[in-house]
């Protein structure tokens, strides 16, 4: 293992600086099994997992234990070795904290104007009991992106911090939403004007008890009551005021599992090695009640990334010889709860950390119906200028017809809205690959498997399968860049299991 004093690379130019192979050049056998990833195959896994029969694959759910079981049905299939510790399934024994509405009370006033919200009125993710008098309130507007790329810790410390769900804006609020988390303001208020984001489960927390807990407190307000208070208040330090009270929840134990299969590699000096490909195969279950399209399939989001990750192992598990180093195939429950399937896996890693030279993660791959054009042929990756995994993945892209290019608006925002973010903080050069950042269901009922792009995933799965064998048929292996500040942590933790 090299040093990585006088190792990382100092990258020439930003979007491109990756030392990949560009001498690389696809055998024979490479290509053909490249062209064994077919639209047929993605679309047949898809429609079962996105069916209506797993209702949505919340964590925990039936739903999300039948794609579990599945998902390690298929790795089986392809004869890949289980990586978990029963069999492909990594056990991981967690609690459901489920809040209570016992003595619930939320009032916000300012001036003359005061809201108070009825129980049946709020969703509440809450990890612990939570007294609030006199609370200063902070209005987040997410329309205001430069007022969100201002935002400090000072702004919202010790304050209520309020701000309204707007689809339209999802880049935005993203992009708040993982500053707050970040600086655990006493309460985050989320208002939804339309009780879109209501849903099965929205009230329950998935907690690791092993993990040290970071505490979350946030409650959703729906209806048009509190948009009417939201609206009359100013930007900023509002003037308004909280008092809330809440609690502690209730708990219980439940069983979940990521799905791991392993692909050992041929080279004697180089198979203690591996890359990992992974996806998230949960989504956010049903609605309660309501009229309509009550299950939230979640075709795109990320039904897609689980299925490549099926089809990639598939064919690359028929290769002959097997790639140089190993590849271990992951596919992670919770992502939507918070990451929690992929943070578990980092502090319990079925391949050691120091011997994981990458990961790439498989985000919304099958839709090309992007909010921001069409996106046919194309890819990106968050954390484009983080690693030089970048260089793999675009010289893969050239050479299967798939231009991976930088999406300037959204590859930072969203390197910390993925399971990349939970190997990057243990060292792993990570980065997640999508097609669309914001599609027209996202997080919605109408995310389901006839609106693939099945033929353009296939490509883009072909670009993935190539990446994976140049990583892991070369000596080179991704690194940090170094130069850029804000892969600073990664860097302080690629050190820390680097020694």
């Amino acid at each position: 293992m090299r040093q990585i004093i006088g190792s990382i690379v100092v990258f020439l130019t930003a979007g491109c600086f990756a030392a990949a192979p560009q001498n690389f050049t696809m055998t024979p056998e490479v290509r053909a099994a490249l062209e064994h990833i077919r639209a047929d195959s993605l679309r047949g896994d898809l429609s079962f997992l996105a069916s209506d029969l797993l209702e949505g694959r919340d964590t925990p759910s039936r739903g999300l234990d039948l794609a579990a079981e599945y998902i390690a049905a298929q790795f089986r299939r392809a004869g890949l070795e289980p990586g978990g510790d029963n069999g492909y399934f990594q056990t991981a024994h967690m609690l459901v904290v489920t809040p209570t509405t016992r003595g619930f009370a939320l009032r916000l006033s300012h001036g003359n104007a005061a809201f108070s919200a009825q129980p049946s009125e709020a969703s509440f993710r809450i990890s612990d009991a939570l007294d609030l008098a006199g609370a200063p309130v902070f209005k987040l507007d997410a329309a205001d992106a430069g007022l969100i790329e201002k935002l400090t810790a000072a702004d919202v410390e010790n304050k209520v911090v309020i701000v309204e769900y707007d689809p339209r804006l999802m880049t935005n609020l993203r992009a708040a939403m993982v500053k707050l988390r970040q600086w655990k303001p006493p309460l985050i208020i989320l208002v939804d004007p339309t009780g879109v984001m209501a849903r099965g489960g929205d009230d329950q927390r998935v907690v690791d008890p092993g993990e040290p807990e970071n505490s979350r407190r946030q409650v959703t307000l729906r209806g048009r009551a509190a948009a009417e208070f939201y609206a009359s208040l100013k930007p900023g330090l509002s003037g308004a005021v909280a008092t809330v009270h809440i609690d502690a929840p209730e708990s219980r134990p439940v069983t979940l599992h990521n799905v791991v299969a392993v692909l050992r590699g041929s080279d004697p000096q180089l198979r203690d090695t591996c890359i990992l490909l992974t996806a998230h195969y949960d989504h956010l279950g049903m609605r309660p009640d309501g009229d309509g399209d009550r299950i939230f399939n979640g075709a795109n989001d990320d039904g897609s990334g689980t299925v490549s990750v099926l089809e990639v192992a598939r064919v690359l598990a028929q290769l002959n010889p097997r790639p140089r180093r190993s590849i271990v195939f992951v596919t992670f429950f919770g992502e939507e709860k918070g990451l929690i399937g992929s943070r578990f896996y980092a502090r319990h890693p079925v391949w050691p950390l120091e011997k994981t030279i990458a990961q790439l993660n498989l985000e919304q791959v099958g839709r090309t119906d992007s909010t921001e054009g069409k996106q046919i042929n194309n890819a990106t990756l968050t954390g484009f200028d983080f690693t030089s995994l970048t260089g793999f993945v675009r010289r893969a892209g050239e050479l299967t017809g798939i231009k991976v290019y930088k999406n300037g608006r959204n590859s930072d925002p969203y390197f910390s809205a993925s399971d990349n973010l939970s190997l990057a903080q243990v060292g792993v050069p990570a980065e997640t690959l999508t097609v669309a950042f914001d599609f027209p269901d996202y997080h919605r009922p109408g995310d389901e498997w006839q609106k693939i792009d099945y033929g353009n995933m296939a490509k883009v799965d072909r670009a993935v399968a190539l990446s994976l064998v140049m990583l892991a048929d070369s000596t080179q292996t991704p690194e940090w860049n170094a130069e850029d500040p804000k892969t600073a942590p990664y860097v302080r933790a690629w050190r820390e299991h680097h020694p």
